[in-house]
């Protein structure tokens, strides 16, 4: 079809030609017209308006523009075109011609030829039969303009403004001699259309040439596409270039290792910047872009969801291509091993989220300005409230929560991403793996042993010491609570009950009988954490000896360590910086150092800040799973919000598809109240 349009409009020889745009113009103004119409009557329509398809061409143009539009109507199409000036050609081609006057007044309606002599007559010129000349059989329709808006002529001869003959008097006059003519004239009427060859493709057909159509609209594109793949790894060197240090923790020049690199955590965190800025960058104009194309489609009734997977596909694409360069040659530059596939499958995740964000922008938004006003106003939440930049213990204290991470870093794509990269990092080298399970058997034991229980044991007693002060009432009524809600959780590390004493922890139950039954207690949990914390001491020694003689030495082990085990990360998430162990609030104990090593209590999702692992009711899920998941769900939620946006930008056309059905009703309730 393609094929034949092109030869049938005689753009064969231009076919390998840009169309271009205002700027840069590859096709005459005539190829122009003519591919506009081709365009159009692909999709075989019964009915075409044209608006002005000769207007601006030379005179040949203008003919063969208007001997094409003719042969469609020997196809039983229907063409209404408006056209100024037309030449005797031009003017011949015509079936049918409507002048209208100022307001819309119709003031003839009939055949071309006839119109001149038509007008002739009521203007009571003497050669009024004349309708060409009678030499070379031209005509020229500009007489028709000149009859209708004739000036008067003042006492010296100069023409006015005022017409001889106004618009009112020439529809009077069309409604007098016309109209009636055109009443008696009997048409045979059939409600059969056109046969058409059109036909709507699949939606997996639809949705194949989406794919390609955008594919190669991208290729074509040189510099879109050079600067697309080599943006990812031009920032992935200069990022690992800047972080790659030799300068250890402790401030000492030496030879670069993975384990001493203090840059670890800032790269890592640029990584998902990164991600989300190019995920960003490459979707947020895509569909405002093919504005005019959908503009020209939107008769067509095509699959919008096909359209939409196929520019999500693409992009999706893309952003795989860069994130795998991306992690590529960073990794490689900063000796990061071990871990390829997790940093992609994040920074993957993080761009599709972006993606999806950029191309609901392009959707909603009907100016390329706007657009990219609006990409700081997303990026730099993701900067701020990544926990990373400010951390989420000495935010507002509106936002902040001692114990989870807030509600707004919930929300926040880069915290997702981040947490899953530097957990991973962590937990799942090749180094830590050996170690995380007693690691965090150790640290857990070490806490309730020495910290948790020492502390309830202190709480006990002030609250033995206070029993009868008045004045500490309340602060000893908080204590109960908290020894209450802290026995809980010792009950579910060492499996002791702790018997009906709990009970009357309370200020008017408790007695010295009762507080020595919870000093057992707590002596019996501490003397367990003690037990469990050396047999964990013991099996990390045996790891560390095997693992030592299967490397070949201590030095070949402390080689392997800094090849995989970054001091800065296991700082990070150890919160080493933090002197306090725990801090007292809302009645309850919560710890600060550790939290890598720290299960949470909900189970609904929400954990502290590099918690290892998430609660999804009794299903334990790895962090570094659960996160991806967390944001490819972000991702799904966007694609439904942008299909309805979509839809309302199709609903929203101001020029809408007509069924065949409505039209014909109309058409014969006109014909009826014609007759």
């Amino acid at each position: 079809m393609v094929e034949n349009s092109l030869i049938d409009f005689d753009l064969y020889e231009a076919r390998d030609l840009r169309v271009g745009d205002s700027l840069t113009t590859f096709l005459s103004g005539g190829q122009r017209k003519r591919l506009n119409i081709a365009l159009e009557l692909m999709r075989e329509p019964s009915i075409l308006f044209v608006d002005e398809p000769t207007s601006g061409l030379s005179s040949a143009d203008s003919e063969k523009v208007v001997l094409l539009l003719k042969r469609q109507t020997f196809k039983g199409k229907l063409i209404f075109a408006n056209i100024h000036r037309p030449s005797s050609e031009v003017f011949k081609l015509l079936d049918k011609l409507l002048v209208m006057d100022q307001g819309g007044r119709v003031i003839y309606y009939g055949n071309p030829q006839d119109a001149i002599v038509y007008f002739k007559k009521m203007n009571n010129y003497v050669d009024a039969e004349e309708g060409e000349c009678m030499v070379c059989g031209n005509i020229n329709p500009d007489q028709i303009l000149r009859n209708v808006e004739a000036r008067i002529v003042d006492v010296n001869g100069r023409l006015t403004r005022k017409r001889k003959t106004s618009p009112e008097e020439w529809y009077e006059m069309y409604m007098e001699n016309v109209d009636p003519v055109i009443k008696k004239i009997k048409r045979t009427f059939t409600s059969a259309l056109p046969k058409t060859d059109f036909s709507i493709p699949t939606r997996w057909q639809q949705l194949k040439i989406f794919l390609k159509r955008d594919i190669l609209a991208k290729l074509t594109n040189r510099q879109y596409i050079l600067l697309t793949f080599l943006e990812a790894p031009l920032l992935a060197f200069i990022l690992a270039f800047f972080t790659k240090s030799s300068r250890s923790l402790t401030g000492i020049a030496e030879k670069y290792t993975f384990g001493e690199n203090p840059n670890i955590p800032g790269y890592l965190f640029m990584t998902v910047i990164v991600a989300l800025f190019l995920g960003l960058v490459i979707s947020a104009e895509e569909i405002f872009r093919d504005r005019k194309i959908l503009e020209r489609e939107k008769f067509l009734n095509l699959s919008r969801s096909s359209y939409l997977n196929a520019k999500i596909f693409v992009m999706i694409i893309f952003s795989a291509i860069q994130m795998a360069s991306f992690v590529i040659l960073g990794n490689y530059m900063l000796e990061i091993k071990g871990m390829d596939w997790r940093f992609f499958l994040t920074l993957f995740a993080a761009a599709c989220w972006a993606n999806l964000i950029g191309l609901n922008i392009s959707a909603g938004f009907n100016s390329v300005v706007t657009i990219y006003v609006l990409v700081p106003l997303i990026l730099v939440p993701q900067l701020l409230l990544s926990g990373v930049i400010i951390d989420y213990q000495n935010m507002n204290d509106h936002i902040r929560t001692d114990k989870n991470v807030p509600v707004i870093g919930d929300i926040i794509t880069s915290r997702w991403a981040y947490e899953g990269l530097i957990v991973t990092q962590f937990k799942d080298n090749k180094f830590e793996k050996n170690f995380y399970k007693v690691d965090r058997i150790s640290s857990q034991a070490s806490y309730f042993e020495s910290f948790l229980i020492p502390e309830l044991q202190d709480l006990s007693k002030e609250c033995m010491q206070n029993i009868d002060n008045k004045k500490e009432i309340e602060n000893t009524r908080s204590n109960f609570r908290i020894l209450k809600n802290e026995l809980v959780k010792i009950k579910n590390y060492s499996g002791y009950q702790p018997g009906t004493f709990a009970d009357s922890l309370t200020y008017e139950l408790f007695t010295p009988d009762i507080q020595k039954k919870l000093h057992n207690y707590l002596s019996h949990a501490e003397l367990y954490a003690l037990t469990i914390y050396r047999n964990a001491s013991d099996k990390k020694d045996k790891i560390f000896n095997h693992l030592k003689a299967d490397l070949g030495g201590i030095d070949a082990f402390v080689n392997f360590k800094k090849q995989y085990y970054n001091r800065k990360v296991a700082s990070l998430v150890l919160n080493e910086d933090e002197i306090l162990e725990y801090k007292i609030t809302d009645n309850q104990i919560i710890r600060i150092r550790d939290p890598i090593f720290v299960y949470p209590e909900s189970k609904f999702g929400r954990a502290q800040y590099y918690a290892p692992v998430k609660w999804l009711g009794s299903l334990k899920i790895d962090t570094f799973w659960f996160n991806i998941v967390r944001i490819l769900l972000a991702v799904f939620l966007l694609y439904i919000n942008l299909l309805n946006k979509l839809i309302i930008y199709f609903d929203n056309i101001r020029l809408r598809r007509f069924n065949r059905r409505r039209f014909l009703k109309i058409l014969k309730q006109y014909e009826v109240r014609r007759n």
